[in-house]
């Protein structure tokens, strides 16, 4: 199969084709629908993290105005746990024990006639406990540990033993925050049975998820069950699971034979969706005085839930990084009783960045080389692991290009010499990538009479751009105008897609899309071979390509023939094609699959005297492949780039100890970037396209994020001397 040749129509920053309908407000997004005869529902929520309920109390709600039932454990349906999915289990069905494993859990749901009364209602619940004493602390040795399920722990070498005759060594703890993923749009389900069909309008980044998990929960088959997500306002990762909400809400609607529709709270998205885990991550890294790695050692441990399966391999990413001959990286779990993590943007790399890209930092100043001096000595120019080359990698141009940008050689070297008035001036750099998770994806491709054409596929777009850019490869692949191209996604009766996370969608749906143009392009071609009135008859099928909606030989636009000829004649309303793409292994490319690399450059200013600090500017230089739209692509950099600030200044999910509470469970208390805090923004693109890909993409949704955190760290050592090991930081730390 032939890779995208290069056209305007690809890689130039055209505008959304969805955002008209964005500014204008008639983009539907799953809060915003209703169905005639829905009724409304309020959950109820455990107000202690461990222990069982000994009775609760319904009866005043169950009297209060408009409601119609309430469910609790000892009257909810009895269901069945969905099946394991590639990304993990998910959590266990609600309301079927009186258990209470953290707080917030849902111990009732209310259904009523409007929002207000099922919320009022609500309140009405009461619950008596027997209260256990909860485990919160990471690092509690009560805490039952989980032991890399994935298999993603790594050693090669020696480590210990080279670490042990390493001229200059860090050996320091990194901690990490948790953080809320927390999209502006608050999730929402409204659920519909008609006999035993379902439809489901959810806020998801997997609809087939969505409609696997149910069909299993509910024991129905698959084919029975539609869910809906045409537009989705941000997930970060949340909407990679089927929450319990989400099944409380089929569960009423199945039960009272009417629409139900949900829409959680601020405070009930901070114990409800998913969470960033923390990390409590111990690095050792050596080297030799001239700069040479010859060991690191990086060990986490992340909480997850009491019965959940989330895995994030925070030091997994360690192992590809830098050119080093011993290392061992090691990721351990402590089941606490909190929400369950999930992920959030760029899981586990954007902690394990921050330990390892920090710790770099203070092993250049301790060996008094520049600090993007040792990660060019150390550049990993085959993959360390499986020693093959990078399918691409294009991170040494990501240094070279962003330190010219950024002004990194001008700066003076000495932490805390410069200075602009009262505030303390600092430079940081760090190095990122992000392996892409891609999964099998199927397309459809249709061209209708008048020349338009329709591609279908189930995906979601959570505001990435998937609609464009996909419509812009549509439009090449088949030789056509934008605006002759229209995609529709986020409905599960489409061909089947993977989940919008892990920077694989583009990769998995673009070459699926291509897949399916060509498949079409080729259908036409047989029919106009065969065709004795047909300018291409006798043309072989694979010699032909499609400009301006014209098929012809290659290079030969004037024999051609349009698209309506070929179907006008033959009497066809329209011809339509199915593609496929699967992600190729190292064995089958021969070389190791490569994520997005960037290199990022901060400049940070603290006040001397009240410890604040500002970022001044950032640039970022990514290798993400071909770009399909550089407008949605950079668009991805900043809004990383802006989660990563957060993640290093202000977001930390504070749970109250002893109660298990969530203590900043709204906007007012939970701290996240704001416009005043966003500093100017340099966004550059390196690479060709990636050889393991038809298309050439890599996808950067997630490595927007990772370095962040790390870059502001090391610059605000760079203007202040202090080296902060934990994130967030905060002035405290730093007076």
């Amino acid at each position: 199969m032939r890779t995208v040749r290069s056209r305007p129509v690809i890689g130039t920053g055209v505008n959304r084709v969805d955002g008209p309908r964005k500014v204008t407000g008639t983009a539907p997004y799953p809060m915003d629908f209703d169905v005639p005869g829905q009724v409304y529902a309020a959950l109820v929520q455990s107000t202690i993290a461990a222990g069982r309920i000994l009775r609760i109390d319904t009866e005043a709600a169950e009297a209060s105005p408009g409601v119609v039932t309430v469910l609790t454990h000892t009257n909810a349906p009895r269901l069945k746990r969905a099946p394991v999915s590639k990304l993990g289990a998910s959590p266990p069905p609600p309301l079927q024990d009186d258990r209470i494993l953290h707080y917030g859990q849902h111990i009732a749901v209310v259904v009523a006639e409007t929002p207000e009364q099922a919320t009022a209602a609500a309140r009405l619940v009461s619950a008596e406990y027997e209260p256990t004493e909860p485990l919160l602390d990471l690092m509690d040795p009560r805490a039952p540990q989980v032991d890399d399920p994935w298999g993603t722990d790594h050693s090669r070498g020696d480590a210990a033993a080279a670490l042990t005759t390493a001229e200059v060594m860090v050996e320091a703890t990194y901690t990490t925050a948790d953080n809320t993923n927390n999209p502006l749009g608050p999730f929402a389900t409204l659920a519909s049975w008609d006999g035993g069909h379902l439809t489901v309008h959810d806020t998801t980044q997997w609809p087939f998820l969505v409609r696997g998990t149910l069909a299993a929960v509910f024991g129905v088959p698959e084919s029975s069950v539609r869910v809906l997500a045409p537009y989705v306002g941000g997930g970060f990762g949340a909407g990679l699971r089927v929450w319990p909400h989400v099944i409380l809400t089929v569960a009423a609607a199945r039960l009272l034979q009417r629409p139900v529709k949900l829409v959680l709270t601020r405070p009930q998205m901070f114990t409800s969706v998913g969470h960033r885990p923390k990390t409590v991550q111990r690095i050792s890294v050596g080297a030799t005085r001239t700069g040479d790695l010859v060991g690191i050692d990086h060990r986490s441990v992340s909480p997850v839930a009491m019965e959940d399966e989330d895995y994030e391999p925070v030091a997994s990413g360690t192992a590809s990084a830098y050119a080093c001959e011993n290392v061992f990286t090691q990721d351990r779990q402590a089941r606490l009783n909190i929400p369950d993590p999930t992920s959030m943007r760029a899981p586990a790399q954007a902690q394990g960045n921050f330990a390892l890209e920090s710790a770099l930092d203070e092993l250049a100043y301790k060996l008094g080389v520049d600090p993007l001096d040792l990660r060019l000595r150390n550049y990993a120019e085959i993959h360390p692991v499986h020693s093959l080359p990078w399918s691409s990698k294009a991170l040494r141009e990501c240094y070279e290009v962003g330190a010219q940008r950024f002004g990194w050689y001008a700066r003076n070297p000495v932490p805390g010499s410069m200075r602009d008035g009262n505030w303390l001036v600092g430079y940081g750099v760090a190095g990122v990538s992000y392996p892409w998770f891609a999964m099998d994806c199927y397309a459809q491709v249709t061209v209708h009479r008048d020349g338009s054409a329709l591609v279908r596929s189930a995906a979601t777009d959570i505001g990435t751009g998937t609609y464009t850019v996909m419509t812009q490869l549509s439009a090449e692949c088949l030789g056509l105008h934008l605006g002759q191209v229209r995609f529709d996604l986020g409905d599960s009766d489409m061909p089947v897609a993977p989940q919008a996370g892990g920077s694989g969608l583009t990769a998995a749906l673009g070459n699926a899309v291509f897949d399916a143009c060509h498949q079409l392009l080729r259908r036409f071609a047989e029919l106009a071979s065969g065709d004795r009135e047909s300018p291409l008859y006798g043309v072989a099928p694979e010699a032909v390509e499609a400009t301006q909606g014209h098929v012809h030989p290659i290079g030969r636009p004037r024999l051609g023939e349009t698209y309506t000829d070929i179907l006008g004649r033959h009497e066809l309303p329209e011809l339509a094609a199915n593609g496929h793409s699967r992600p190729r292994s190292q064995d089958e490319l021969g070389m190791a699959p490569a994520g997005a690399f960037g290199a990022k450059f901060v400049e940070v200013r603290v006040d001397a005297e009240l410890g604040l600090v500002r970022v001044a500017r950032a640039v970022s230089v990514i290798d993400g492949g071909r770009i399909l739209n550089e407008k949605t692509a950079r668009s991805q950099i900043i809004g990383g780039t802006v989660g990563g600030i957060g993640m290093a200044l202000l977001e930390d999910t504070v749970t109250d100890v002893p109660s298990g509470r969530i203590a900043n469970g709204t906007f007012g208390d939970y701290l996240i970037p704001v416009n005043a805090d966003v500093p100017d923004m340099d966004v550059v693109f390196v690479g060709d396209p990636d050889r393991g890909s038809p298309v050439g993409t890599k996808g950067v949704g997630e490595v927007g994020i990772v370095g962040v955190a790390a870059a502001v760290a090391n610059a605000v050592h760079h203007a202040t001397g202090k080296r902060i090991r934990s994130l967030p930081i905060t002035l405290d730390a730093l007076l």
